[in-house]
């Protein structure tokens, strides 16, 4: 796959664009490929080319890649001025709760009936999801639909006033504890160790709360792409990710790709 300039539209038309309306609300939603559905769920600021790029590696590794527009500008990755604009809008949005420790945002409602949906639409044995920075902790919530069975959690960063926070109502953290003991499923966690958006604490959360059912990868900074236009290492398998084979967050896609593979195609 190319590599990408981020200052170039992408302009996502190897993508259906549909208009999905679901619990009232109409969201856009960029759907490409065959096979099990898979939620992709952009990171702030938007679905960048970056984002779009690693929908495209999951739809070429054989499943059907649902990405719904949450914010932002689709195809672009605006500079840091808009990227803040963008994340105060969406900090303000009822749609989402981006300071609440206990409280699961009302956008993942709506999210786990997309995901009803796209399983019925593309068969297989179920739907996974990954979130990534803003929309990382949804993966988790989004197991409350029967049909989720791989959550990923790519550098979760809600809530954004609390390191140990994990931005989902007790209730469902208990009923999704329950559900992944009783059906023997895991959720994958990603992140750099120098994360200043998703620290340690919050994977310790993850681990006290759900033991060995969370099951959490930590890069080293070493491995976040230096020449990427956010210098923080956060981004694990879009901004950061170095397209080389070998590289550490290479092999996170990887892991990623096989953990939907396994968990979603037929034997």
């Amino acid at each position: 796959m190319a590599s990408i300039d981020p200052g170039r539209r992408d302009p996502l038309d190897d993508f259906e664009i549909r208009q999905i309306t679901l619990m009232g609300r109409t969201k856009r939603v960029y759907v490409a490929g065959t096979g099990p559905a898979v939620i992709v769920m952009t990171e702030i600021p938007g679905i960048s080319p970056y984002v779009a790029r690693f929908a495209r590696w999951v739809r070429d590794a054989g499943f059907t890649v649902y990405m719904p527009s949450l914010f932002g500008e689709d195809g672009v990755l605006p500079g840091s001025g808009k990227a803040m604009l963008t994340l105060a809008r969406v900090c303000i949005s009822r749609e989402f709760r981006a300071f609440a420790s206990n409280a699961t945002s009302p956008v993942v409602q709506w999210l786990r009936a997309l995901a009803a949906q796209a399983h019925g639409e593309c068969g297989g044995k179920g739907a996974g999801a990954i979130g990534m920075c803003f929309t990382g902790n949804f993966a988790l919530s989004m197991m409350l639909e029967k049909a989720m069975l791989a959550p990923v959690m790519s550098q979760p960063s809600l809530p954004l006033n609390n390191l140990a926070g994990m931005a989902i109502d007790p209730a469902d953290l208990a009923a999704v504890k329950a559900r992944m003991e009783a059906e023997d499923l895991t959720v994958l966690g990603y992140r750099f160790d120098g994360d200043s958006f998703c620290r340690a604490e919050r994977f310790a959360a993850f681990e006290n709360a759900l033991g060995d059912r969370f099951i959490g990868k930590v890069l080293p900074d070493s491995a976040a792409n230096p020449d990427a236009p956010l210098k923080t290492p956060h981004s694990v398998v879009t901004l950061h990710l170095i397209d080389e084979a070998g590289q550490p967050t290479v092999q996170a896609r990887d892991e990623i790709l096989a953990f939907f593979r396994h968990r979603l195609m037929p034997n």
